[in-house]
């Protein structure tokens, strides 16, 4: 399930989701070694054409991890100091390199990237917003596909 079918599905939570991506440049992804330990790395995601990109540098660990096994974990910048207005979001699924020219034409003319790079479209596995509510409650907001969002409360 692509970015546009999770925003059709749950607008308000990728609204959301998205304000807090495009919040910091920076984020952290995690990906599966080939001897399946998980490898975190830096990167900057791109919300365009109903997807959400990942692009990365030729032949970078994390990109040769993609190949190999398209799982990833993708959680935003907390940004400074202890100010998460918004909450922490994390992204799950599957990762595919693009590798048709017009797709990688048209990211080229919109993002401008150093080239070459690899571009990996994503498919959502699950969505998650965890944020405190009236100082009193850590809240955790669930998407996966065919769901509707589950929003749990502790205090």
């Amino acid at each position: 399930m692509n970015w546009a079918v999770f925003t059709t599905a749950e607008p308000d939570l990728a609204a959301t989701v998205e304000k807090r991506f495009r919040a910091f440049d920076h984020h952290n992804l995690a990906t599966l070694r080939k001897d399946g330990s998980p490898r975190t790395s830096g990167l900057e995601v791109r919300f365009l054409y109903g997807e959400l990109w990942l692009a990365m540098m030729p032949d970078s660990l994390k990109a040769l991890d993609l190949r190999r096994d398209p799982r990833f974990a993708l959680q935003t910048n907390p940004g400074p100091g202890t100010d998460t207005a918004g909450g922490d979001v994390r992204v799950s699924g599957r990762a595919y390199e693009a590798e048709d020219p017009a797709t990688k034409a048209a990211y080229v003319e919109e993002v401008k990237p150093p080239e070459p790079f690899h571009l990996f479209r994503t498919e959502l596995t699950e969505v998650v917003r965890t944020y405190v509510e009236d100082d009193k409650y850590l809240v955790v907001q669930v998407w996966q596909p065919g769901e509707p969002v589950r929003t749990l409360r502790r205090t």
